[in-house]
């Protein structure tokens, strides 16, 4: 398996998955593999990729190799925080042709993106995946895909743009920029469980939630109350409902992070997310709470 983000390109990006969700797809000059034998499924609710689509019945297999409906739920999660960009109005539709092609009965081809769909995205979005490391995928080469012709999804004219009226996601909780007082980040620290400088080394997204791995050598400990050096070992952190929210404080994945969080259920689940900035005001007095933290 490929290195697991995208930070997420959040997404809140972090696609690193991607390049195993693309690694089945079809060979184009190929055609003979599109007749292989294929079923319409209804689209399920938890595929949260394709919510909201235009049709409601996709094909399995799908344009990606993928052939159960538990393959395509997990490969096309790691593809949401690009939606979530909103690098281009037709990320969705894109990405769905591939993940959840449209499904007639009387069609047997499968019905492909058009070249300009893919060429659109990808010069709005091959962009913000670069700036998280990630090149735009030589299995999407968009001259895999035929030109425009009726049986192909062309992408949206201008005219049908909204640009404006779109639901921007909310930031993760967790996420969010607050500005606290010494007293204030004390507190904050005590009502925790752990606090950790990390930085981290893969991110993927399982049943709606945020994974986050840690790099190993990274891992500075602050805090631990009621957390073991064996929960430690191999640190999984999660950031529950990290699917419906975006957290740009953890798009580089480069960066160090200051991270604080409660042990529920036997996971370490995240209430606090800080990218660290060594020299910063907000991080001098964090470091200064830390020295005489008394809780």
């Amino acid at each position: 398996m490929m290195p697991n983000i995208i930070l997420m390109i959040s997404v809140a990006l972090v696609l690193p998955v991607y390049l195993e969700a693309i690694h089945g797809l079809y060979p184009f000059g190929h055609p003979e593999l599109f007749y292989k034998k294929s079923n319409c499924k209804p689209i399920p609710t938890t595929l949260l990729l394709c919510h909201d689509i235009e049709y409601s019945e996709m094909r399995l297999p799908n344009l990606l190799g993928h052939e159960t409906m538990k393959e395509v739920l997990q490969q096309a999660s790691s593809w949401i925080p690009l939606v979530q960009k909103q690098c281009h109005p037709d990320t969705k539709k894109f990405l769905c042709s591939l993940f959840a092609p449209v499904c007639l009965d009387d069609l047997d081809e499968p019905i492909q993106p058009c070249r300009s769909l893919c060429e659109r995205v990808e010069q709005s979005c091959a962009p913000v995946m670069s700036a998280f490391g990630y090149p735009w995928p030589d299995m999407l080469d968009c001259s895999r895909f035929p030109e425009d012709n009726d049986l192909c999804i062309p992408p949206a004219s201008v005219d049908s743009f909204v640009p404006t009226t779109k639901e921007v996601p909310q930031v993760c909780d967790a996420c969010k920029d607050k500005e606290e007082n010494d007293n204030e980040i004390i507190e904050n620290l005590c009502k925790n469980d752990f606090a950790l400088k990390i930085k981290v080394k893969e991110i993927s997204y399982i049943n709606g939630d945020t994974k986050i791995i840690p790099e190993t050598k990274s891992k500075t400990i602050y805090k631990l109350n009621g957390v073991t050096e064996r929960d430690l070992k191999k640190t999984v952190l999660w950031l529950k409902d990290g699917l419906q929210c975006t957290c740009d404080e953890i798009n580089d994945i480069n960066a160090p992070y200051l991270v604080m969080g409660q042990k529920l259920d036997g996971n370490l689940v995240l209430t606090s997310v800080k990218r660290w900035q060594r020299g910063h005001r907000e991080f001098k007095r964090i470091s200064r709470s830390i020295r005489k933290l008394q809780c």
